[in-house]
């Protein structure tokens, strides 16, 4: 217990920034919030900082960077579908009500092919990793990365399967950073958990909704 003090004592402003702000971010997008994304941006290029700099997880700080890049398309994807509904009627309205792109259920032959494929992929990328770099963790670290790429895109189109991913990828981040030290990403990880539970149950009523209106 010391040792998680100390080392949550320890922490920079830039482990504090990732994860306030990644926190942000889920919380934004269990209700789907188009600001999800501008916190999304902030909280990744923190967080990339420290993935590679101070626990070694090279794969987890490229994952980062994509975050960025994805966090932008996000953004751009939520209000473009927001603005072909209403026309431009209010910026802010648009920020705000994201909610025309409705969402939708994978089938199961896409969840097999998605799992799949992910597999075969994080073992290759774990491979490379662990025999060119010095990378630490580099299968676990090549799993969540992998799958976070690809459930993000499952989140930009609003599909309600992403939820059950990400319970899964940020159990396993959980056990890697705390095996890094890294506690209060650990801990952070453990809310993503729980957060994603809710947000499953909250786009899945909201899904009924959608259809129960068509």
């Amino acid at each position: 217990m010391n040792e998680i003090i100390n080392a949550i004592s320890a922490m920079t402003w830039v482990e504090v920034v990732a994860v306030l702000a990644s926190g942000t971010y889920v919380v934004l997008a269990a209700k789907e919030n188009i600001w999800c994304w501008f916190f999304g941006i902030i909280g990744a290029a923190m967080w990339a900082y420290a993935a590679y700099a101070f626990f070694g997880l090279y794969i987890d700080a490229l994952l980062q960077l994509y975050y960025v890049g994805i966090s932008i398309y996000g953004w751009q994807q939520w209000t473009k579908h927001s603005k072909s509904q209403h026309e431009i009627i209010d910026d802010l309205n648009d920020f705000e009500n994201s909610k025309n792109l409705n969402i939708s259920k994978l089938s199961l032959n896409d969840n097999f092919k998605i799992i799949g494929g992910g597999l075969l992929l994080s073992f290759l990328v774990g491979f490379l990793f662990d025999k060119f770099t010095p990378a630490a963790s580099t299968y676990l670290d090549a799993f969540t990365t992998v799958f976070s790429i690809i459930t993000t895109a499952l989140v930009t189109r609003k599909i309600l399967d992403n939820w059950m991913y990400w319970i899964v990828i940020d159990s396993v981040y959980v056990y890697l950073y705390a095996s890094r030290a890294g506690y209060l990403f650990a801990l952070l990880n453990v809310v993503f958990v729980i957060i994603s539970i809710f947000g499953f149950l909250e786009w899945k009523r909201r899904m009924k909704v959608n259809y129960s209106l068509k």
